[in-house]
């Protein structure tokens, strides 16, 4: 099979501890940077449409529908959404490169959005189901874009790569929780419920980041990365280290897809359920609108912020390090979550802020992961399948987090969340056996 330079990198580079110097100082190509600019922008943008969805969406919904055991469902649906269009971005970023896959998922963010908004209007609960499977779209294309700087990305460089995108949706994701207020007021005087606001920045933000990313993302990141694949001279690997890292001959691919899936569906599933129903929780207990969307911006800035730490971990000290670190973090999120007074905005947002963090460090994990294993020929298609996998555990964690908070409380949900998050270690304990007899067995 054609191999690029980056490729046989791969397969020579110990990815639980990048030590080499000269894989670590690898220079990236040239047309990384133009990439690296261009999604960059559309994430800042791409950011504040997701984050002022995901603040005021069980909220609209417990007025629509008026009960709290069905808050969670909003989240469920666009997650649901999201799934749906993980896989068509992925393929149609197969096909037709990562420009035309991103391009047409934030297109259909923006429809989505103005549905919601629609439907608040007209008081019109199927509509409004049916906008926020649509509106799902921008957030299924908000993290494939993480994909998309990974494309022509070295191996020892790729958390870092993946880091920079996931890190520019932290100033979109800041400012659009923070707007919830003044985009109520704006659409109040416009004849449009209040809560309904926050969609019209939502619309506005994912069909800016499409314009950006349809003028700007020159060259395709993947087709460039495949070109570059066919036409690289035919070199066969020698001695590859036995890291047991997924995509070494130590490992098959099958099982580095598994691994990294699982840690992303896990920290997925944790972070959706608590941070749906932290609003509610708040807003249930005399907190405002504003306070909710201020603890729901620590925790989108906790997301992304980290990231450059993150990338860098993962890069230095591995996959599975990291992957660790954030069940340990999301237990911690849980608990602290659970043990906050009522009456404490801020440390519900501390709380927020580490469950944010948690599932930072296994998106970038998991990621690396996944790169690391799939080979260019099929790695849109799959990348897709495994997001469509996370936004599956994201709907159940929505539709979970209503009824458990409904039925028990609040701290339930959120100290069960944390244990949950635990079920990582046992995957990287069993992903390490195997690295140590793979490496026993070539010795």
């Amino acid at each position: 099979m054609p191999c690029s330079e980056w490729q046989v990198a791969a397969l020579t580079v110990d990815k639980d501890r990048v030590d080499n110097p000269t894989l670590a100082a690898e220079a990236e190509p040239p047309e990384q940077k133009r990439i690296i600019r261009a999604l960059v922008l559309a994430q800042i943008l791409s950011g504040a449409g997701l984050a002022a969805g995901i603040t005021v969406g069980a909220l609209l919904a417990r007025d629509m529908l008026d009960t709290t055991s069905l808050a969670g469902l909003p989240t469920a649906l666009f997650t649901i959404g999201s799934a749906a269009a993980a896989a068509g971005v992925g393929r149609l970023s197969q096909r037709l490169g990562r420009r035309a896959g991103l391009t047409t998922g934030y297109t259909a963010g923006a429809l989505g959005s103005a549905g919601v908004v629609l439907a608040a209007v007209l008081d019109n609960i199927p509509l409004l189901f049916a906008a926020l499977l649509v509106y799902g779209a921008g957030t299924a294309t908000n993290l494939q874009a993480r994909y998309a700087g990974a494309d022509l990305a070295s191996p020892a460089r790729r958390g870092r790569a993946v880091s920079t995108v996931l890190v520019a949706t932290t100033l979109g994701g800041v400012l659009g929780p923070n707007l919830v207020s003044p985009m109520g007021h704006l659409a109040a005087t416009w004849g449009i419920p209040p809560l309904a606001g926050p969609f019209l920045l939502s619309g506005a933000a994912y069909l800016l980041a499409a314009l950006v990313l349809a003028a700007l993302l020159h060259p395709d990141p993947l087709r460039l990365a495949r070109e570059r694949a066919a036409s690289a001279p035919r070199i066969a690997p020698s001695a590859p280290r036995a890291t047991g890292e997924p995509g070494t001959p130590a490992h098959p691919q099958g099982g580095g897809i598994v691994l990294g899936a699982s840690i992303m569906v896990l920290t997925q599933l944790v972070m959706i359920a608590i941070m749906t129903m932290t609003p509610v929780h708040m807003t249930a207990h005399g907190h405002g609108v504003g306070a909710a969307g201020a603890v729901i911006a620590v925790h989108v800035a906790a997301m992304y912020l980290p990231s450059p730490l993150s990338g860098w971990l993962v890069d230095r000290y591995g996959r599975l390090f990291v992957a660790a670190l954030s069940a340990i973090t999301l237990l911690a999120a849980g608990t602290l979550a659970a043990a906050a007074p009522d009456n404490s905005v801020a440390l519900l947002a501390v709380a927020l802020a580490l469950l944010g963090i948690g599932w930072n460090f296994g998106l970038l994990s998991g990621t690396a992961i996944i790169t690391d294993t799939v080979p260019l020929e099929r790695r849109a298609t799959t990348q897709g399948a495994v997001d469509v996998g996370i936004a599956v555990a994201g709907a159940g964690g929505g539709i979970a987090s209503g009824a458990v908070v409904a039925t028990t409380s609040y701290p339930t949900l959120t100290i069960a969340g944390g244990l949950i998050a635990l079920a990582i270690l046992p995957l990287i304990t069993t992903t390490r056996t195997r690295r140590r007899a793979s490496s026993a067995g070539q010795h």
